[in-house]
């Protein structure tokens, strides 16, 4: 599968939010908003956990001054993972914390790896992205798939 790249449109794979019968499609979610979405390997794991996440809930309010009207993390968890990772980062309110249980949504954009040995299952890339009108602007896929430099808020706040 072809990695999203920017001009594609979102696909239209169900995620979820906080339970598992509550559909979210991010197409949707997003609709004609400017949007941020950004990918982890897995909640509470280190790096997501010290700094992916907590820079993005630091830079909410930054975020909104340039025009972002929805910022949303997504995890290849359980949505009760998902949820409680949020709360415990303090993102309620803040980011839509999304989950992608099966990894659909992440093999449908190519963002897929294969984490077993670490985390048991295959995870997501991690990467962050600019979406407008239901398409990729902008894209900040880390060159090895989990490093924590081009995908982290400071950098996609620096080209907005």
């Amino acid at each position: 599968m072809r990695a999203i790249q920017v001009g594609d449109p979102l696909p239209s794979v169900p995620l979820f939010e906080k339970f598992p019968g509550n559909e979210v499609l991010l197409a949707d979610l997003i609709g004609t908003k400017k949007a941020v979405v950004f990918a982890v390997p897995g909640a509470f794991t280190p790096g997501c956990t010290r700094v992916h996440l907590p820079g993005y809930v630091d830079a909410y309010d930054k975020l909104r001054s340039k025009g972002i009207e929805v910022i949303a993390c997504i995890a290849v968890n359980d949505p009760f993972v998902v949820t409680a990772w949020g709360n415990a980062a303090g993102a309620t309110g803040k980011i839509r914390m999304l989950s992608d249980p099966r990894a659909e949504f992440t093999k449908a954009i190519g963002m897929d790896f294969d984490a077993r040995p670490l985390l048991g299952t295959v995870r997501s890339k991690r990467y962050s992205m600019l979406v407008e009108q239901g398409k990729v602007v902008q894209l900040f896929a880390e060159p090895d798939g989990g490093g924590l430099t081009c995908s982290l808020a400071p950098n996609l706040l620096s080209r907005l």
